[in-house]
């Protein structure tokens, strides 16, 4: 695992991919599927690992986070970055950097909540995960307005933003006062795109934003490292076709649930096994898994 200090050019060189995580029939953590999911990913050309929603953090136990942790040190390449992530509540992320303390980190990514929140209250939150973490975090912005462009400036004063996740969902992403007041307050070269490959031309290319996650890429890697690099080449054509050729899949990430599908889509492409979804999360019905796995059929690289 890279455990350098973050660096603004990470975000440029790599697609940040948002992997599922794989549990065994009785939801335990499954070291030897997560490590095939890392290794297919790698083996792509990407070198920036993101875990958050996707692998349902949200609802992972304190009791196996260290194991957890260690799984995904182990399991990346050397020169591939990890983040990992916290919260959302409060008191479970605190105690969450006890556990990250003893790791190498370079950042850790705050979820986000629209429970039992208000907008002072999570700037408050974010500071004390940092001071506590030591090191700034990445925040997640999914919400429209879900912290004011002054806050932001406030935070990006202090000290304790490594970097921002924007992923406000919108019918056009080009009509997005949200995200153009941020980058008034914020460095564009420390966004990122965070709706994957689909709003990522309109975000990277004509915003400025510096890159993107994405959950797709753990099924077709090197496509969407091609992608990224289409855009930063300004080969909005080349760019466009690959965007199209992700569609089938993320209609239905769309249309069902964007992480339940990715689960069973890594498995349906033949990855890695990633087992049951870990509660409060269902698993798909065998008609939805048949549509995933006629979707993901010849993606595989």
């Amino acid at each position: 695992m890279n455990t350098q200090p973050f660096s603004a050019a990470q975000l440029r060189e790599s697609v940040i991919a948002v992997p599922p995580l794989a549990r065994d029939a009785n939801l335990k953590i499954d070291a030897a599927e997560n490590a095939k999911i890392i290794r297919h990913i790698e083996a792509g050309g990407v070198r920036s690992l993101l875990y958050g929603g996707n692998a349902v953090f949200y609802h992972a136990r304190l009791s196996e986070y260290a194991a957890l942790l260690s799984m995904l040190a182990d399991a990346a390449g050397d020169d591939t970055v990890v983040v990992p992530s916290v919260g959302p509540a409060y008191g479970l992320s605190m105690d969450q950097v006890d556990v990250l303390n003893d790791f190498d980190f370079p950042t850790v990514m705050l979820l986000p909540s629209r429970d039992i929140v208000d907008q002072a209250g999570i700037a408050s939150g974010i500071r004390h995960i940092a001071e506590k973490l030591g090191k700034p975090i990445v925040l997640y912005l999914k919400f429209d307005r879900w912290l004011d462009p002054s806050i932001i400036k406030s935070l990006e004063a202090d000290g304790v933003i490594s970097w921002i996740k924007y992923a406000v969902v919108l019918e056009d992403p080009m009509d997005d006062p949200y995200a153009k007041e941020v980058m008034d307050v914020f460095p564009k070269e420390r966004m990122v795109s965070g709706i994957g490959e689909q709003p990522a031309i309109e975000h990277v290319h004509h915003m400025g934003m510096h890159g993107f996650t994405s959950g797709c890429v753990c099924v077709a890697p090197a496509k969407s490292m091609e992608m990224m690099h289409a855009i930063h080449a300004g080969d909005l054509d080349t760019a466009e076709s690959i965007r199209k050729w992700f569609l089938p899949l993320e209609d239905l990430r769309n249309g069902i649930n964007p992480i339940r599908v990715l689960h069973h889509a890594v498995e349906a492409a033949g990855i890695a096994k990633t087992g049951p979804l870990l509660p409060m999360l269902s698993d798909l019905s065998a008609d939805q898994v048949a549509k995933i796995s006629a979707a993901v059929k010849g993606m595989v690289e």
